[in-house]
């Protein structure tokens, strides 16, 4: 197998299924070729690449990982993950990886052994045609090529007799087959006849292609049943489309089996453990968990690549119907399908990549960004949604673009609640950093003071603890009163009072808890206490 045909480890990793196998480091290179599994140090041999190893029998020691890699493996396999092994596996130049608990090392190796025979099955020379001048990439390539051959229609189906892929639909066409392709599956009736007859028996247990004659308006059938050793992971059907198969369409339909299998598994893991690997993977560099360039390699990503986290928050209505945040999803996995999506309650995570300067992807950024707005805008009845937008950084400060995001989201809300308050027009719900300018800051500062003024003492804090326990009305007032500049007509108009109620309340303050209000650094405790008084939005 040369390195044009090898399998790449990130190709193996992508038939596995995400429980026996953890990635800790990738490797130096990004498609690192894998050409044999060995297992214990002793089988590797001199001279030898890409070779993955299963450390069996060796302690999670560095010396295990700088043995490996000096024996020349590209990976390594070790019984127990240790994050501390990362920085030595990236000095040898090797990808590191652990067994998951509950895994022994023979299912690791049955199951690694098996996904290198997947991947590589569609990549190794052959002369039959189905495989054309390369393997087939997908299902629907595959089911095209064995339409041509077998001279009928083809179906691929999974054991739950859905349908993955078809050829095209002739003009000869049986009823049942559209019936079929425009439902996505078997409809029941059919499934229940397939029982009754003992077909789907027969296809489930046997290795053969089964011939089912022409019966009135059903034409011609063969069946296969696709599988992987023992286990059955689908089938293919070929059926009659106006003129009789091919003599020789069973072995066609033989062959495509072989090469169908790595393409079922494939698919039934990006259902399941792929999936879940990549949101792991996203996960971890948004919140900066366990090694970021790993995170960063696992989704595809160039250490170099420019990355830019939206943050979408919308206030929570209470209705069922409230589709904001789904719209949000659609759009997104419809115009920039590669981007990367946690959703955690009320709040959206994207991460938008691109490629060239970091320039260009901000400026393409904003104009998601403003397209998103409009389409959650434009539903009726949907709650309020503010979009904050991170700074455009390489993909292992995503966390950062990510937290910075957040805040303007916060800043956005703030904005909104103050401009209410105020009587002025709704401000806009998006921005980045620099839209919302020096609140952003504040917020930073306030969250860096809210342990020091919550471990405080004083007069300050002896009013906002009291007056909180019994309502907040001081607390409110002192904020307005704050926000306006001490202008006590305008605070009066915010909080709905006479402007004498307002000055009352505030000779309250100097008289009951001794607050001298007319102190510059007392004013200033003041503005902060009260921008603390509540706690800190999510």
């Amino acid at each position: 197998m040369d390195d044009a045909t090898a399998v790449t480890l990130r190709s193996l990793l992508a038939f596995e299924d995400g429980n026996a196998l953890r990635l800790l480091c990738a490797p130096a290179a990004a498609d690192t070729a894998v050409r044999r599994i060995a297992v214990g140090l002793d089988d590797l041999s001199p001279g030898q690449e890409g070779v993955l190893l299963l450390a069996v029998g060796a302690a999670p020691v560095a010396g295990t990982v700088e043995e490996a890699a000096r024996r020349g493996a590209c990976a390594v396999v070790l019984g127990e993950a240790d994050e501390g092994l990362v920085p030595v596996a990236r000095e040898a130049g090797i990808a590191l990886l652990a067994r998951a608990e509950g895994t022994d090392w023979a299912e690791a190796a049955a199951l690694l052994r098996s996904a290198l025979s997947y991947v590589g099955a569609g990549r190794e020379e052959d002369t039959e045609p189905l495989r054309g001048p390369e393997a087939a990439p997908s299902l629907a390539v595959l089911a095209a090529r064995v339409a041509a051959y077998v001279k009928g229609s083809i179906t691929i189906e999974d054991t739950r007799l859905r349908v993955l892929a078809h050829s095209a639909t002739g003009p000869g066409a049986d009823a049942l087959r559209r019936t079929v392709i425009l439902g996505g599956r078997v409809p029941d009736w059919r499934v229940a006849e397939l029982r009754r007859s003992g077909l789907l028996r027969a296809l489930w247990t046997s290795p053969d292609v089964i011939h089912r004659a022409a019966d009135g308006d059903n034409p011609e059938r063969l069946v296969v049943a696709v599988r992987s050793g023992r286990e059955v992971l689908g089938s293919i059907w070929a059926a009659a489309d106006g003129a009789a198969l091919a003599p020789d369409a069973a072995r066609y339909l033989r062959t495509a089996a072989g090469l169908a299998a790595p393409l079922l598994v494939r698919e039934r893991l990006r259902e399941s453990g792929t999936a879940h690997r990549r949101e792991a993977a996203l996960r971890g560099l948004l919140h900066g968990l366990g090694d970021r360039r790993t995170h960063a390699w696992s989704l595809g990503l160039s250490p170099d690549a420019p990355c830019a986290v939206v943050v979408a928050e919308r206030r929570p209505t209470g209705r069922a119907d409230d589709r904001s945040l789904d719209v949000l999803v659609l759009e997104i996995s419809a115009h920039r399908p590669g981007t990367g999506v946690l959703r955690d309650g009320d709040r959206l995570a994207l991460l938008l990549t691109g490629e060239g300067a970091a320039a260009d992807h901000e400026k393409a950024v904003r104009a998601v960004v403003r397209d998103l707005d409009a389409a959650v805008s434009s539903l009726p009845g949907a709650g309020a949604v503010w979009l904050g937008v991170g700074p455009v950084v390489p993909p292992e400060r995503a966390a950062w673009s990510q937290e910075r995001a957040m805040l303007v989201v916060r800043a956005l809300r703030e904005r909104e609640a103050r401009a209410s308050a105020a009587g002025r027009p709704r401000p806009a719900r998006f921005s980045d950093a620099a839209g919302v300018g020096a609140p952003l800051e504040v917020l930073r500062v306030l969250d860096a003071v809210r342990p020091v003024w919550e471990s405080g003492a004083g007069p300050v804090h002896e009013l906002i603890r009291a007056d909180l326990a019994t309502g907040g009305e001081l607390v409110r007032t002192l904020a307005e009163w704050c926000d306006t500049g001490g202008d006590v007509p305008e605070a009066a108009r915010r909080l709905l009072v006479h402007p004498n109620t307002l000055r009352y309340r505030l000779g309250r303050v100097r008289e009951r808890y001794d607050v001298d209000l007319d102190d510059p650094d007392t004013r200033l405790l003041l503005a902060l206490a009260v921008r603390l008084a509540a706690p800190p939005s999510p």
